[in-house]
């Protein structure tokens, strides 16, 4: 039973802890500093979002006014309703499907193939030492570099006519160049091998971060057990590890959903739409083409499957975590 002492102390509760916060500098900071990254968020974040949700259901270019104001001269409006047909076409059309299917190939190589590499070379150079830490140093630099700029070096390097690829020709003896950006399916293959290139530095560095706070004295005991190295990483670390092998699982899908920088200076999404991923697809096919409404629709459902991933791998595998 609550008694009327309890209520005076939940209410004289409040404001001692806004008084505390404020003689820390806590509230004054909190008054500064969060004002405007809210404006940032909502300017850049919430108002695309819904504006996105608002043009979806429109046939738009884009220019002139909103597609619900009218038109003063013919009292029609300058964007066309046409309800659910943009998502009918999105998912009719044979270069949505392609796009859709190649961001799943991005997950899959990220999760089956870029992970597990970072892991292995998490467990051999954890430790401190001076030539681990040089290993850490130029396996991270990929991640370090900008997308666009990545994609830019290994549009070149990729290049049949002077790149890596003509170097490979010349050795090989072929009499006809290789360009593997401009040939199915190897200039998607091309882009994923420069994804795991690329990114498999930062997952490195996450399992690294857990591996150095598992306890030196656990993995002493059990090596003076007789246990061998593979097996203290598969029946110690690896599960101890759990918690960063989920953060960087939840990181790799949803960047996963997110691949563009790499895609548009590699092949824009060529060959013949071959390469598209569906942000790549959003931007060829939205605001390219002066398509807002087309645009809006799939990034739409890009928001949506980003959100239902996030929600149920948060209720489910990161559970108390």
């Amino acid at each position: 039973m609550v008694t009327t002492t309890d209520y005076a102390t939940q209410a004289t509760l409040k404001p001692n802890v806004f008084r505390r916060m404020w003689t820390d500098g806590q509230l004054k900071m909190l008054l500064i500093f969060l004002p405007p990254a809210l404006l940032v968020f909502t300017v850049f974040v919430i108002l695309p979002m819904l504006q996105a949700g608002f043009f979806a259901p429109y046939k738009w270019s884009g220019y002139g006014p909103a597609p619900w104001v009218l038109n003063e001269d013919t009292g029609r409006e300058f964007g066309r309703w046409v309800g659910s047909q943009n998502f009918e076409r999105m998912w009719g059309h044979s270069a949505f499907q392609q796009a859709f299917e190649n961001t799943l190939l991005v997950i899959a190589v990220s999760l089956l193939i870029q992970l597990p590499i970072a892991l292995f070379l998490a467990l051999l150079i954890y430790q401190n030492s001076r030539i681990n830490t040089i290993f850490r140093l130029v396996f991270f630099l990929p991640y370090i570099m900008a997308e666009v700029a990545t994609g830019l070096i290994f549009s070149f390097v990729l290049d049949g006519n002077y790149g890596l690829s003509k170097w490979f020709s010349d050795l090989m003896g072929y009499e006809t160049a290789f360009f593997p950006l401009a040939e199915k399916p190897w200039a998607f293959y091309s882009i994923l091998a420069v994804i795991v290139w690329k990114y498999f530095g930062f997952h490195m560095m996450i399992y690294i971060a857990g591996l150095q706070s598992i306890s030196k004295e656990l993995i002493e005991a059990a090596r003076i057990d007789g246990a061998s190295a593979i097996q203290r990483a598969f029946f110690i670390q690896i599960p101890l590890l759990w918690p960063a092998i989920t953060i960087s699982i939840f990181y790799s899908v949803l960047g996963g959903l997110q691949v563009f920088d790499l895609v548009m200076p590699m092949t824009a999404g060529g060959p013949s739409n071959s390469s598209h991923t569906l942000v790549s697809y959003l931007y060829n096919f939205g605001f390219v083409r002066l398509n807002v409404g087309f645009g809006s629709a799939v990034g739409v459902f890009l928001f949506a499957v980003g959100v239902v991933f996030a929600l149920v791998y948060r209720n489910t595998v990161q559970r108390g975590q």
